[in-house]
């Protein structure tokens, strides 16, 4: 059964952008991620008892009260810290910045900390509407502690239980009763249109988040030279020339024999249900490794999905003249179950190549969705199979049944070869183009 929480991520506005926004922020481990997946109403950003856990902006859109409007869930806002550190802050700050309101969460059982003042100083300088949030209000009897919060002066705070939904709908009437009056009349739109989901997938540390970056236009993922740095699928969604994509950043998918955190876990479980709910795939290769037996087994997870692949070799630029010959033959022998798949070669660091992916991805989800009629589509089967027939069976007809992917139905008066199949496959995509996308066909017995 699959997640409702995930299943409305494939639902978005036609333009997420034009909604009012709500960041979550405050420092690590005050239960911000535990707080989104309440608004939206399941697991979607990892929990776990471990600071530092969400490192990228993760952006879903939410309702309340037949109101729409875009969440931002951050990682934890430190004053000082390493590099990363301060990544992830620059991260919250920038989402902090284009917000219309700010829920600055605090752990009422622990009471004010210096980081929790580090974390408000920031916020007076770049957030214009703050509510702060009591978290981990379990009972009425933990309110007196919560309301030394206030100290801050940002006002009264909400008081909520983020892990049993205590008080989480009182503080989303306060949320929504801040928009501005142009963003409240957005928010009210109710009528959600699908669009085209891209799952940008790959091994730890092959440029994932690079290409991201530059996709979307923005700094959104943290790069940072460590493997394993995004640990959720963060979406969001993107106007194209060819019409709004969501991309989903996911985490790198490990061999499962070396996954051995819990957070790692998760984030494996995040990245294969992007893929599964996913329009379009995006493998990222590395060009200076070529394709490795892990590359080959995502590859594997990701056609059995059913959704169309893009290879995109990325740091293209650092490959030699020989590694770039050697490469071309690499996929060609080890993916070759993904014939079907334009192969693009891009640098994600320098933008080189980048430019074609939007307008593959809109072929391929064009091709994805396309419904051939019936009337063309038994026309070019009776002129194939009267060019080149079947072994001891003749199709007497054929119909298309589904597509995401594209799926024909053929009856015929006895079994088809696998070589007669893929005869078929090969010319049913040259004619209908439908190139960039899997196929499936099935095949009935009829009576002559």
């Amino acid at each position: 059964m699959k997640d409702p929480a995930l299943a409305r991520l494939a639902e978005r506005p036609r333009s997420a952008a034009d909604l009012p926004v709500v960041v979550i922020a405050g420092r690590p481990n005050v239960g911000k991620s535990t707080l989104l997946n309440r608004i939206v109403g399941g697991r979607v950003a990892i929990v776990e008892e471990q600071p530092g856990v969400t490192r990228d902006r993760l952006e879903l859109v939410a309702d309340w009260r037949g109101r729409a409007f875009t969440l931002v869930d951050t990682g934890g806002v430190l004053e000082r810290g390493g590099e990363l550190d301060r990544k992830v802050t620059a991260q919250a700050l920038r989402a902090v910045e284009g917000a219309d309101v700010v829920l600055l969460v605090l752990d009422a059982t622990t009471g004010l900390t210096a980081q929790d003042e580090a974390v408000a100083r920031l916020l007076r300088r770049h957030a214009p509407r703050v509510i702060p949030v009591a978290n981990k209000v379990d009972s009425g009897g933990q309110e007196p502690l919560a309301f030394e919060l206030a100290r801050l002066g940002f006002g009264e705070p909400a008081l909520v239980s983020a892990l049993h939904g205590r008080g989480v709908g009182d503080l989303l009437d306060r949320v929504v009763e801040r928009f501005e009056p142009a963003r409240a009349r957005l928010a009210d739109r109710t009528a959600l249109e699908p669009l085209g989901a891209v799952a940008i997938v790959g091994r730890p540390n092959v440029g994932k988040s690079t290409l991201f970056n530059r996709l979307v236009g923005d700094e959104r993922a943290v790069v940072h030279d460590v493997p394993g740095t995004t640990r959720d699928a963060i979406d969001t969604v993107v106007e194209t020339d060819a019409g709004p994509l969501r991309f989903v950043d996911t985490a790198g998918l490990r061999r499962k024999a070396r996954i051995v955190e819990g957070t790692e876990y998760y984030a494996l479980v995040r990245s294969l249900a992007a893929i599964d709910r996913a329009d379009v795939a995006l493998l990222v290769l590395d060009a200076a490794e070529g394709v490795t037996h892990q590359d080959q087994r995502l590859a594997e997870r990701v056609d059995a999905s059913g959704s169309p692949i893009l290879v995109v070799v990325n740091k293209w630029d650092l490959a030699s003249t020989d590694r770039r010959l050697a490469l071309a033959r690499e996929v060609e022998d080890q993916l070759g179950f993904l014939a079907y798949a334009p192969v693009l070669r891009v640098s994600a660091k320098t933008g080189f190549g980048v430019q074609r992916i939007v307008p593959a991805l809109r072929r391929a989800i064009d091709a994805y969705r396309r419904r051939v009629p019936t009337a063309e589509l038994n026309e070019a089967v009776h002129s194939l199979q009267a060019t080149q027939p079947p072994p001891r069976a003749r199709i007497l007809y054929a119909v298309q049944g589904a597509v995401e992917p594209p799926t024909f139905t053929l009856f015929a008066t006895g079994k088809l070869p696998p070589a007669y199949l893929r005869y078929l496959e090969r010319s049913l995509r040259e004619r209908f183009e439908l190139g960039p996308t899997p196929l499936k066909l099935r095949v009935r017995r009829r009576g002559r």
